[in-house]
């Protein structure tokens, strides 16, 4: 499995400190998250994209994804969504990520029902013209839909491999799902994995990978047992979180102990 970590640990940093702290701490690739306050989005110009995939390109990283915030579940119009996913995807092919996160944000449809069918019929919209650019677009196991067993009721009806599924490993395992449980549901669409740590159900400040309380060790083992060889990717949500400690120095620990894991379960 390769490793990388997502921006929104580093907020708003520099691309060129992004690419140097991925590759002075062992990291295959970076996340990348795709907002106004980023220096990537989709209202950046073709020469900041084709710079940035110039700066990867030297330092031998990949852009794994782009992690974008369209809510396919939510109420509203289509349009605005397959639009705001449009331009995801289009700056995903411009910087040759394979990928594009959206979240399901289906928790203030009128109901769990009417949610799932703007989540089908979405997805279902978005995969072909996604595919014919050459990305895939990943629901990410969040708020409304955040169990393996949810986003799955989903993916199958939309039914295009050019849909698939982001697995968050904390928020399947606060659904209640256990990682083989989850690893289940989600094995037929799963692009690839985002990985982290928290103190408690109740505080899910960002730890150091080891220092909280999530299945880290159970969910690599049941990937290496499956023989899935994608990305692991360290979404440590400091964006969110101001007391967590800042990630640059806890990036080099991170990645050993994800090695340890992956050696421990091979």
């Amino acid at each position: 499995m390769k490793l990388a970590f997502s921006t929104l640990g580093v907020p708003g940093l520099a691309l060129p400190e992004v690419v140097r702290l991925a590759a002075e701490n062992g990291y295959h690739g970076v996340e990348l998250r795709a907002h106004a306050e980023e220096p990537l989005h989709p209202g950046a110009g073709q020469g900041e994209r084709d710079d940035a995939v110039a700066l990867f390109k030297d330092a031998g990283l990949e852009i794994v994804g782009v992690a974008g915030y369209p809510r396919v579940a939510a109420p509203g119009d289509d349009a605005a969504v397959l639009a705001e996913i449009r331009a995801l995807t289009e700056l995903a092919r411009d910087l040759g990520a394979g990928y594009v996160r959206v979240f399901p944000g289906g928790g203030d449809a009128p109901s769990p029902g009417e949610a799932d069918a703007n989540a089908i019929r979405r997805l279902a919209a978005a995969a072909g013209p996604a595919a014919e650019l050459g990305v895939r677009v990943l629901l990410e196991t969040h708020d409304s839909h955040r169990t393996g067993a949810d986003a799955a009721r989903v993916l199958g009806p939309a039914g295009h491999g050019g849909v698939g599924v982001l697995w968050d490993v904390m928020h399947t395992w606060l659904g209640g799902e256990e990682p083989a449980d989850s690893y289940a549901e989600l094995a037929p669409y799963l692009g690839y994995v985002q990985v982290k740590d928290i103190a408690s159900a109740d505080d899910t400040t960002p730890l150091a990978l080891g220092a909280g309380v999530l299945p880290l060790a159970e969910c690599l083992d049941v990937l290496s047992r499956a023989g899935w060889d994608g990305w692991l990717c360290w979404e440590y949500e400091a964006r969110w979180y101001p007391q967590a400690a800042p990630l640059p120095g806890l990036l080099a620990a991170g990645r050993d102990h994800l090695s340890r894991l992956l050696n421990d379960s091979a």
